[in-house]
């Protein structure tokens, strides 16, 4: 297939473009370098990767880009840690609607003119932040009140913009909800800003990268937002990238939304308990609590069942291979200056 990837220099995209080239598909991205600034990837130079630097609202670009394609994967966006959910709560809600207008704007022209056969939305694991039923199966963010935070609320809004171009125009739709993802190439943006977590001044980011650098710089006791109990399931970027490449290629995917996740669920104290003993083995683990964000969603457990028995998929790399290559290349980045 040719196949347009939207934020195609993010973070998880950055394994799912891999992921698309490696099953033989053509990919052409476009980014407009908002979040990192200039990257490179292991396949800028491949001969089916076609990489377009510019602005996702222009929809005139976005036409020239869409109109050889097969499908589109929406996944351009502002997004960060729990600091940029508020932060930037206006920019959030208004600048990725403006991105996501703008796609559906496109898709439905080649949809309508040119051989576009579907929109694949990356949504979020936040449109269920207001449940309270677990495990989480899809359908559940329409029967529980709205995400709290305009994050959620505007990635809960993307799915509706599905329901809405396939009402009016017939336009087939996937969406997918990724879970925690943690991987490489998680750097800190431009736009963040450091604060206080106890002594240590940093970009509040992610949690695996922000409890890294906490060990690393020597705190102790660590750290943590909230008491630790939160909930998550951290998920292999690159069991995610495959997940959403089977969602791409899938007939069954058509019209239906998936939670795509490790069905391991983990405490933020379990993590860091994990990191702690990679980094420094053989000393106590010690913890103290910070005051929360606002938009601290305490548990985050999804069904996994509709992936595996729709699409036959499955993220099964547990966590401590997922860090015995996260961690590494997080203290790099830490000594050249990247994160």
């Amino acid at each position: 297939m040719n196949i347009l990837v939207t934020g195609s220099a993010g973070f998880i995209c950055g394994y799912v473009v891999e992921d698309l080239l490696n099953q033989g598909h053509h990919v052409v991205g476009i980014d407009n370098y908002s979040k990192y600034g200039k990257v490179e990837k292991s396949y800028d130079k491949h001969p089916r990767y076609t990489f377009v630097e510019g602005d996702v609202k222009n929809v005139g670009l976005m036409k020239e880009l869409i109109a050889d394609c097969d499908t589109v994967l929406a996944a351009a966006a502002m997004i960060g840690g729990i600091s940029y959910f508020h932060e930037f709560a206006y920019d959030l809600l208004a600048e990725n609607e403006r991105i996501m207008a703008a796609t559906f704007d496109s898709a439905i022209w080649a949809f309508k003119n040119k051989k576009l056969k579907r929109i694949n939305v990356l949504s979020s694991s936040m449109v269920y932040e207001s449940v309270d039923e677990f495990p989480t199966k899809e359908g559940a963010e329409r029967k529980n009140p709205p995400p709290l935070s305009t994050y959620g609320f505007q990635k809960l809004a993307c799915e509706y913009y599905c329901q809405g171009a396939w009402e009016q125009f017939k336009l087939p739709y996937t969406i997918m909800r990724p879970f925690n993802c943690v991987g490489t190439g998680e750097k800190r943006a431009l736009c963040d800003k450091e604060i206080y977590s106890g002594n240590i001044q940093l970009a509040m980011s992610h949690v695996v990268p922000d409890l890294v650098q906490k060990i690393l710089r020597g705190q102790d006791p660590l750290h943590i937002l909230g008491s630790g109990a939160q909930v998550r399931h951290y998920t292999y970027a690159g069991d995610l990238a495959r997940g959403i490449r089977m969602c791409i290629e899938s007939e069954k995917a058509i019209n239906q939304d998936f939670n795509l996740s490790t069905p391991v669920s983990t405490s933020v104290v379990e993590l860091s308990e994990v990191i702690w003993k990679k980094l420094k083995p053989g000393v106590p683990f010690r913890f103290t609590s910070d005051e929360p964000f606002k938009y601290d969603v305490q548990k985050r457990v999804p069904s996994v069942t509709k992936a595996k028995e729709v699409l036959g998929f499955e993220a099964n790399t547990d966590l401590n291979t997922i860090l015995d290559e996260v961690v590494p290349w997080i203290q790099k980045q830490i000594e050249i200056g990247g994160i």
